[in-house]
């Protein structure tokens, strides 16, 4: 089985400055949402965040909720409790593959 390709969508390569102009947020107030645990930029080796398409959209869905009223840790508490429900739901998955395989037979190619 091939490794799963990261998307375009995923990889980290846009810097704070143009996350910026693309959103219209401030420097200041990414580096917070940052701090609030709202994204997770990677650094490269000399501390330069950098962003991915997936981070910005993450972005504005925090920028929206924030003008409904929303506060930043309700808004962790909601991702983290959508995590988790990805997580129980890949695990019942691999744990229903490995029922079927089980069932019949089937083992993972080496």
């Amino acid at each position: 089985m091939a490794l799963k390709e990261e998307s375009y969508k995923d990889k980290k390569v846009i810097t704070i400055g143009t996350v910026s102009e693309i959103t219209g947020l401030s420097e200041r107030q990414i580096r917070y949402y940052e701090e609030r645990k709202l994204i997770f930029p990677e650094r490269t080796q000399k501390g330069t965040r950098k962003y991915s398409f997936n981070d910005i959209e993450q972005l504005m869905e925090i920028v929206e909720k924030m003008e409904e009223g929303v506060q930043t840790y309700e808004i962790r508490k909601e991702m983290l409790r959508k995590e988790k429900q990805l997580n129980e739901k890949t695990v019942r998955e691999q744990m229903i593959r490995g029922q079927l395989n089980a069932q019949f037979g089937i083992q993972k190619p080496r």
